[in-house]
């Protein structure tokens, strides 16, 4: 196999990884352009090697790539209380070290399916989360220096498509209610909200995690 058609193909990782990288760099995502970098053109030069020492069974080789970067996705996630974050980040550097590898043993249209693929997922999942919808949901937290109905409260939520109530607290001791709702809203609507809220005479403060 001529070392011209490995350059090709460690080029094409390596271009497609970093364009991606650099986006989740630029939104500000745990992982950057250099680990997809690494992880796409690394399988990509073992997938090359394994088809170079062991062109009639590469696929043992090629498996320890799958399984290895399943411990580093594994890194990726992180728990905050009751939820854990990080899967999508886990799950794109694992497809991009499928990726890297299909790339290294030449099959150029697959990989390219491969990319095309995960970037059509990844803008719509960015869609997903300007809107706060599905996983991206928010806990809005409303304080208010009185009991207020709930109802009251909830009637400054009229510009938020879907909200559900998780739960309130009252402080009995300074007469202060807290309420929680778990809320589908992207800044835009936050911003109406938080124009709406402050006019208010009960409303104390709001946080949204």
């Amino acid at each position: 196999m001529p070392w011209s058609e490995f350059f090709i193909r460690f080029a094409l990782a390596f271009v497609l990884s970093f364009l991606f990288g650099l986006e989740r760099q630029r939104a500000h995502k745990p992982i950057g352009f250099g680990t997809f970098v690494f992880v796409a053109t690394g399988a990509c030069g073992i997938a090359f090697v394994a088809m170079l020492l062991t062109p009639a069974n590469p696929l043992p080789l090629l498996g320890s790539i799958v399984t290895g970067i399943g411990f580093l996705g594994a890194g990726a996630l992180i728990k905050s209380g009751e939820k854990i974050y990080g899967f999508t980040s886990a799950s794109l550097i694992w497809i991009f070290a499928v990726f890297g590898m299909v790339m290294g043993v030449g099959y150029y249209v697959v990989g390219l399916m491969i990319y095309v693929l995960v970037w059509l997922v990844t803008l719509y999942d960015i869609y997903l989360e300007k809107h706060g919808v599905g996983a991206y949901q928010k806990n809005l937290t409303i304080r208010a220096s009185r009991l207020v109905p709930r109802q009251e409260i909830e009637s400054q939520l009229s510009d938020i498509n879907r909200y559900r109530f998780v739960g309130t607290a009252v402080d009995r001791s300074t007469n202060q209610l807290s309420i929680t709702f778990s809320i589908e809203a992207g800044k835009g609507v936050i911003e109406q909200l938080d124009a709406r809220l402050t006019r208010n005479d009960w409303f104390v403060s709001y946080t949204i995690e």
